[in-house]
């Protein structure tokens, strides 16, 4: 079976931050940005790559009640909604440019107990964004 990843989607609560947090910070590439006001879907991905990520907007699913919602939101604002992994060659230049761009730290370069090296930091909407030694 050949079936490869073209998306992974994750929230949005401010597009612009979230741009300046993907685009500007992490160099990837828009490749799409559709929608008005914060209602837009954003897709950007490292320049090359076959796949890509889609920031939408969060909670728009058709049957959430407002108590889902709700708790979509608590739960992106602690970083337990969404994660994305991504790797690097150079983990601690990745780390410093990060760090010195503004982007909020959660942990800093370590080596885990299942093996690998790596950081973590939230994007603005709150997402965890796992970056591993490659």
């Amino acid at each position: 079976m050949d079936i490869t990843l073209q998306a992974t989607f994750l929230p949005h609560t401010d597009p612009d931050a979230s741009l300046a947090f993907y685009r500007d910070l992490l160099g990837w590439e828009v490749r799409a940005d559709v929608g008005q006001g914060a209602l837009r879907w954003i897709t950007v991905a490292p320049a090359g790559s076959s796949s890509s990520v889609v920031l939408e907007p969060p909670a728009m699913a058709e049957g959430l009640t407002d108590s889902h919602r709700t708790a979509i939101a608590e739960m992106m604002e602690n970083g337990s909604y969404a994660f994305i992994t991504l790797a690097t060659p150079d983990l601690a230049g990745a780390f410093d440019a990060l760090q010195a761009g503004g982007a909020d730290v959660v942990q800093e370069p370590a080596d885990q107990p299942w093996g690998v090296r790596d950081c973590v930091f939230r994007d603005p909407a709150g997402n965890t964004v796992r970056i591993q030694q490659a």
